[in-house]
């Protein structure tokens, strides 16, 4: 998905689907919900479509959806 550059750095607002996301409030990135990095729209790839989150990777996102396996539950 191609995003309209910006002149500033702002948090965007998206809605979360299936294989892609809608922009509800335009900016150039979005915060990971488990480790507060930001991500730019153009490098986001893992997010949860249940909860609404954006992950900055990978392990962030199994972080986010099943917890930390080392917080020892």
């Amino acid at each position: 998905m191609q995003t309209p550059p910006l002149s500033r750095d702002i948090e965007a607002r998206l809605r979360y689907r299936d294989a892609a996301f809608d922009i509800v409030f335009p900016g150039s990135y979005v915060v990971c919900a488990v480790t507060g990095v930001q991500i730019r729209l153009d490098r986001l790839r893992y997010w949860s479509v249940e909860r609404q989150e954006a992950y900055a990777d990978a392990v962030a996102a199994l972080r986010g959806i099943y917890g930390d396996p080392g917080a020892g539950s």
